[in-house]
């Protein structure tokens, strides 16, 4: 059945003793803008070259479209390493038309596709320089308009927004929102969040090489804990962890967030909140996409789910959560039941 997505089935790769990929599976949607987010070493970048060719997984595939896909179908690809690719000595305007000509795009085509991608980019004065002689924000630029000179049917992108200043993530947000409104699926990878979430239809979290949860912001959201903010200054460290309910603590600067279990009973937490001294915020949100992030990444029990971004984890105050109980399988569970 030919549906205009990039699905990925069930990848493997193993590197000796070192298993990098077990059953990946996850699809992006014709149209979609897909994060695919996780720790350093959680098979993020691994993936990717398996869907460009670079490697080749033990086992599972790769399909667009329905079909398999084949080196004709590669070619329709728009890639964004994270390391920068291209040639530092290059001039900026001959790469591109090179690169667009590699694509099959005839010399005419691959000039004017050139100029209006460094128009759009904001790079049109500099087609002349060397890339080296680009600021490393331009070099971003240039290198995402590398991955778009072909009008790929696909994108894949590893870290597109690493070292944007915020006019440039503005610019680089719009061309890829234009790029799925126009039926392209384009799946990135970031560290950012908070830009994640802003940004994207559904969400990927990654694990030890698996996808730990999948879905939508929202319902990812709705499936965390429901977390309780708490701003009880004179309240001593750890006040909240002993109470029914409470199955996990953070202090961030002069509020507690505590992790409630279902059906927990929050006037009772706000009767011990009390007891400390006055409470001058006391309020229920959802998780954000970082928090989820960490409790879905901290909670599972695959090699490579290191808590993320420095955070400590299960234990002490700080990013990472003051635990009495593992938490977090009402969010992996979203993928028991196969990708949505």
């Amino acid at each position: 059945m030919r549906d205009g997505a990039l699905a990925i089935d069930g990848l493997s790769k193993r590197y000796g003793e070192v298993v990098a990929l077990r059953g990946m599976t996850f699809d992006v949607r014709a149209g979609e803008l897909f994060g695919f987010v996780g720790s350093n070493g959680a098979g993020k970048t691994t993936t990717m070259r398996i869907v460009l060719g670079v490697l080749t997984a033990d086992g599972g595939e790769v399909r667009y479209d329905g079909s398999p896909l084949t080196l004709a179908a590669r070619r329709r690809i728009g890639y964004m390493p994270e390391e920068r690719g291209l040639y530092p000595k290059m001039r900026v305007g001959e790469q591109l038309e090179y690169l667009a000509q590699l694509h099959g795009m005839s010399g005419v085509a691959a000039r004017r596709a050139t100029l209006e991608w460094a128009e759009r980019l904001g790079i049109a004065p500099r087609l002349g320089d060397e890339v080296q002689a680009l600021s490393l924000g331009n070099q971003q630029r240039a290198q995402l308009a590398a991955a778009l000179v072909h009008d790929p049917a696909v994108l894949v992108l590893d870290e597109p927004f690493s070292g944007l200043d915020p006019v440039a993530v503005d610019v680089m947000s719009d061309v890829l929102r234009e790029r799925a409104a126009a039926g392209v699926p384009v799946v990135f990878s970031s560290h950012q969040l908070d830009l994640v979430e802003r940004l994207c239809d559904r969400v990927g979290i990654v694990s030890g090489g698996a996808m730990v949860a999948v879905g939508p912001v929202d319902e990812l959201r709705a499936g965390g804990e429901s977390l309780l903010v708490v701003d009880a200054p004179r309240a001593p460290e750890g006040w909240a962890l002993g109470l029914p309910g409470v199955v996990g603590a953070r202090v961030e600067g002069a509020q507690t967030v505590l992790a409630l279990a279902a059906g927990a009973d929050d006037q009772q937490v706000l009767r011990a909140a009390l007891a400390t001294g006055p409470v001058h915020e006391f309020a229920h949100r959802r998780p954000t996409l970082t928090e989820l992030f960490r409790e879905v990444v901290s909670s599972d029990p695959a090699p490579g789910g290191a808590a993320p971004d420095g955070g400590k984890g299960r234990g002490g105050r700080g990013r990472g959560w003051g635990r009495r109980a593992g938490v977090g399988a009402s969010v992996r569970a979203r993928v028991k039941g196969g990708q949505r």
